[in-house]
């Protein structure tokens, strides 16, 4: 057996997840432990043991974290269950553990079960493992000279739990790294409770960290002596098959060549082999826990099969890369001898092919040889994974299309005029239209605009074109129109259509109403009328019945500043003269929105303030108020402060409004307390307050915008941030929340990490913004322009107009010269819609550990005083070597690192 070195993805990774998985983990079945179960039960194990069942075990749910692996191992015979049990949070035994070692060694027909094994005194095991201890003690998985000092007092040998350093010796040595580990031994472990791990274990646990295959617990601890769960051990050796050579009797590796109805076929050292499968088959992926299915195997993808007498048990994908490569080119002609001419770019090329290969259209259908004509675009795809490199696909790229066919529509672009579809074989296909297109749903004729992603369709193409579209069921349509009516019982709304007649259509139950300015519109906030309803723009489901209204214009007028005259409740007659004393007479009615200084407006309420001289805005439709504001507050920029008149004035809109006030009004201002009017100065953004006689201001209130990093996210609403580490709490309830992209969400939709725009007015949150957050390096930059490499590889150039902060170095500089090639910056755009770069800070350091709990890393002191050795990790934190991205598991003590950190969290490790 040997360690494979030469496959990084597997001995770094898997090999990590496993022993970092186990040696991380508290023992139990929790968290991220792993599953497995040995055989026996104790002490009867002999006799009860037999192999797992094809339900396998009763205690492990479909779902069980731990499935995949015991599937894999029961099918292969390495895990043997008893009485259908599995037992996945028993701490393993000792027994146990050196018998599942035999077997994942592949050494069990090694196994003499002829003659009575003779084991040591002090070595006391069940009957049914003895012949496996002693094996295990001829090869030297288990040391006799340590295991005669082991105390049995308590407890048997066999039935002792395993340690964790004792499970460390037995998984180095199964890997044949005994002499290894040894010559280690003279040397201490890094982990706090070194003084605790035996001095025989040492050399095998500093191997196994060496190899990333054990991690320390919570504040740097081994902890030696924990047990280790059987499903722990199980996942190591399951996951641990891919580090070795051993082969399986019923497990093969191969590449898929075919894939038919309850059949896949596996080319395995060059030859085919053909499984059935069914509905029960489990299928998996070599990078998920959790089951994939049928569908997730792909032609000519590697893939991993346990089964026997042709029947698959257990499918692993174990690369989801086709090993394919293709070739374009132009179709010359066919060949004798099963082969074909192309011009690939100015060179002539030849290809064979066989009885197994596909030919097919550009659509993905079944066709000759003979039908590809000369001059055809055509793709060659060859298998990679054999010396033949043989042909497997012929596809025609391009040629001249006429055909009928059904499909579902995936994607309509009108910019280009193209539609793409998939056909009822399954294949894409794409397609121009014109404006002779034809759109037919029953018996009404639709626009290209009607098409919508998903609809079932019938469809003719000539000459590559498309002639016709005919719905299998309707899609949604807009129309435009004026309200008239909407039903007495909201179930129908009458409309004018634009250029048309009257009609009528159906309403959903709950139709979406959408009105700009006003939050959770309902029907009741529409206005109809023949003349001077809402202009609007229905949505139509497929059953012609309108499930969304949005108003798009508004004929109603203004009166702002009028001074009510008379109101009487029965007769609902509001009575005013506007500004220049001209009488008006309006009629409130259950419609009319109210607004004066209360959280839930009602008529009785504001009916009690419309006394004589009271001020208002209204809205109006020819006699009918639609809205009716008590004016308590006018919002605008201050244009002038007169302390000596008292007398403040603001441009509000248009107009200039001047309030006077008699003693000092409360100035209200994020960030500071007991503001007053000197901290205004003249262009501030203020809402006024009013007091109750609308004669004098009561309070002020700042807008201001501040920028915050989401700290946590609280079930009650409140939102915990922080602004230059300083920490504060916030409810958005009386808040517009927006997306990056300006989309309206909620509260729960915030997550921590996030950098958000929050507008106050005073203290009170108004807006909020989540902020686009870029964090990249600068790879070219000058005066109008820089160029950002992200972590994910991909470049781009970007335009920065406008103001520029780079925070750099302590300092705020104003030129995006002041950014250097190779620095990593984070960029969003700042409250001021100014474009803001923070470099990061750079730190050299050597990596000593990392904290898989705390998520963090601890590099190296630099003197026995320094105690800034350890950093958070950002939650996407960009570990890698030059181009190749790595984890950060994968760093070794003493590695040489370069950290990028903002506010003191690692974004970046650069590994030397």
């Amino acid at each position: 057996m040997t360690f494979k070195y030469n496959h990084p993805s597997h001995s770094k990774k898997v090999v990590s997840a496993v022993l970092a998985g186990m040696m991380a983990l508290s023992v139990g079945g929790g968290a991220m432990a792993a599953g497995e179960t040995e055989t026996g039960s104790s002490q009867n194990a002999a006799v009860n043991s037999t192999a797992a069942p094809a339900g396998l075990f009763s205690d492990i749910n479909t779902g069980y974290w731990a499935e995949k692996h015991v599937y894999k191992l029961a099918y292969q015979g390495i895990l043997l269950g008893n009485n259908g049990l599995f037992r996945p949070g028993d701490a393993v035994t000792q027994q146990e553990a050196v018998t599942m070692a035999i077997r994942f060694m592949n050494m069990e027909s090694q196994v003499n079960t002829t003659t009575a094994a003779a084991l040591p005194t002090n070595m006391e095991v069940g009957n049914y493992f003895k012949p496996y201890v002693a094996l295990a003690l001829q090869l030297g998985l288990v040391d006799k000279t340590e295991e005669a000092a082991v105390d049995v007092s308590k407890a048997s040998w066999g039935q002792k739990p395993a340690t964790r350093e004792w499970i460390t010796k037995l998984l180095i040595r199964s890997l044949n790294k005994d002499a290894e580990a040894k010559a280690q031994n003279n040397q201490s472990t890094s982990f706090a409770d070194n003084a605790s791990i035996s001095d025989s274990a040492k050399g095998y646990i500093n191997l196994a960290v060496s190899l990333d295959l054990a991690k320390g617990l919570e504040n740097n601890k081994f902890n030696p002596t924990g047990s280790v769960t059987r499903a722990q051990l199980a996942t190591f050796f399951s996951r641990g098959e891919s580090l070795t050579d051993t082969k399986y009797p019923n497990t093969a590796t191969g590449y898929v060549t075919g894939l038919k109805d309850g059949q896949i076929t596996l080319v395995v050292d060059g030859k085919a082999v053909n499984y059935a499968v069914n509905s029960s088959t489990p299928y998996f992926t070599k990078d998920s826990e959790t089951r994939a299915s049928a569908s997730d195997v792909k032609l000519y993808t590697k893939v991993l099969i346990v089964g026997s007498a042709g029947s698959a048990s257990y499918v692993e994908v174990v690369d989801a890369k086709p090993q394919v490569e293709s070739v374009e080119g132009t179709f010359a002609r066919s060949l004798s001898g099963n082969k074909i001419g192309l011009f690939v770019g100015e060179n002539y090329e030849t290809y064979s092919y066989d009885e197994n290969t596909a030919f097919i259209d550009q659509n993905g259908k079944a066709i000759k040889l003979s039908d590809i004509t000369a001059d055809s675009t055509i793709e060659v795809q060859r298998e990679t994974f054999s010396a033949d490199k043989k042909t497997v696909l012929v596809q025609v790229k391009s040629g001249i299309v006429n055909k009928s066919d059904s499909g579902v529509i995936s994607e309509v672009a009108a910019s280009s005029k193209t539609i793409k579809l998939v056909n009822a074989a399954g294949a894409a296909e794409q397609y121009t239209y014109n404006d002779n297109l034809i759109i037919r749903y029953q018996n009404r004729i639709l626009s290209a605009a009607d098409l919508k992603a998903g609809s079932s369709v019938k469809y003719t193409v000539k000459d590559n074109v498309l002639q016709t579209i005919e719905l299998a069921q309707g899609v949604e349509q807009s129309v435009r129109g004026t309200l008239v009516e909407i039903g007495g019982n909201q179930s129908t709304v009458m409309f004018k259509r634009d250029g048309g007649s009257l009609e009528a259509k159906l309403l959903i139950e709950k139709p979406e109403v959408i009105i700009s300015g006003i939050q959770e519109a309902s029907l009741n906030d529409l206005i109809t009328d023949t003349n001077n309803g809402d202009k609007v723009e229905l949505t139509l489901n497929s059953d012609d019945q309108v499930t969304r209204i949005q108003v798009i214009g508004r004929q109603m007028e203004p009166l702002n500043g009028a001074t009510v005259v008379s109101y009487n409740s029965k007769t609902k007659l509001l009575t005013v003269l506007d500004a220049n004393k001209k009488p008006y007479v309006f009629t409130l009615d259950d419609k009319t929105k109210m607004d004066y200084n209360a959280s839930k407006p009602t008529l009785a309420g504001l009916e009690s303030l419309l006394n004589d001289g009271r001020k208002l805005d209204l809205t109006y439709v020819g006699t009918r108020a639609l809205t009716v504001k008590v004016i308590y507050k006018y919002e605008g920029t201050i244009s002038s402060i007169d302390t000596s008149n008292r007398k403040i004035s603001l441009l509000s809109g248009s107009q200039t409004i001047t309030v006077p006030y008699t003693t000092a009004p409360a100035v209200e201002m994020y960030n500071k307390s007991n503001g007053g009017l000197s901290d205004l100065k003249i262009g501030d953004n203020v809402t006024i307050t009013l007091g109750s006689n609308q004669d004098v201001v009561q309070k002020i209130a700042l807008k201001t915008a501040a920028q915050f990093e989401i700290v946590g996210v609280e079930t009650n609403g409140r939102v915990r941030v922080k602004s230059d580490l300083l920490s504060s709490q916030f409810y958005f309830d009386q808040a517009v929340l927006t997306s990056e992209s300006g989309q309206t969400i909620t509260t729960s939709q915030l997550i921590a990490g996030q950098l958000i725009n929050v507008t106050f007015e005073g203290i009170t949150p108004k807006a909020v913004q989540v902020v686009k957050r870029t964090l990249a390096e600068v790879t070219a930059v000058d005066g109008t322009s820089v160029t950002l490499k992200q972590f994910n590889g991909s470049a781009e150039k970007m335009s920065v107009s406008g103001p520029v902060k780079v925070l750099k170095a302590g300092s705020t500089l104003t030129s995006l010269t002041n950014l250097t090639v190779g620095d990593r910056v984070e960029m969003t755009k700042d409250t001021d819609n100014s474009t803001r770069f923070r470099v990061l800070t750079v730190m050299s350091k050597q990596f000593w550990s990392y904290d898989g709990v705390g998520n963090q890393i601890l590099v190296k002191r630099e003197t026995t005083t320094d105690t800034n050795y350890r950093f958070a990790l950002g939650s996407n934190v960009f570990v890698h070597q030059g181009d190749n991205t790595l984890s950060v598991q994968s760093l070794r003590d003493n590695d040489n690192i370069v950290l990028y950190l903002l506010n003191n969290v690692v974004f970046e490790i650069s590994k030397q």
